[in-house]
């Protein structure tokens, strides 16, 4: 699958209808990005079964603040409508694939199980 380019128009549809996304958020002007985006394209020819997906920062401010992105490049891994990851920094390619296979491994039930009990330890705090 090609790399789709993410607005707030299309972005909650996106994450909805696909279990995993790897998104980039990029900018033109910036050169870490310029260097990462072959990589990421190279990973999404790899992985056709993932949906890779790239957000503007510059066009898509809104979407960008939203997530509180400081730093270009950065990238989100999200599965099953949940963020597993987000790091600013350019990755080289090996790296990228090992977070692939590490997101890929991941046992979402076991993250869903942890995200509860770490809510419900922050609600109690607050009680």
């Amino acid at each position: 699958m090609a790399t789709i380019e993410l607005t707030k128009d299309n972005f909650n549809d996106t994450l909805t209808e696909n279990d995993f996304v790897l998104i980039d958020f990029w900018a033109s002007w910036c050169g870490p990005c310029k260097m990462f985006g072959p990589v990421f394209e190279k990973a999404s020819e790899r992985h056709s079964d993932l949906t890779f997906a790239k957000v503007d920062t510059e066009a898509q401010q809104e979407l960008a603040a939203s997530f509180d992105i400081q730093s270009i490049p950065t990238l989100m891994v999200v599965r099953d409508k949940t963020v597993i990851y987000a790091q600013p920094g350019a990755l080289p390619e090996e790296a990228l694939e090992d977070l692939i296979k590490q997101a890929r491994d991941l046992d979402m039930e076991e993250v869903r199980r942890e995200i509860a009990k770490q809510q419900a330890d922050g609600s109690a705090e607050q009680a």
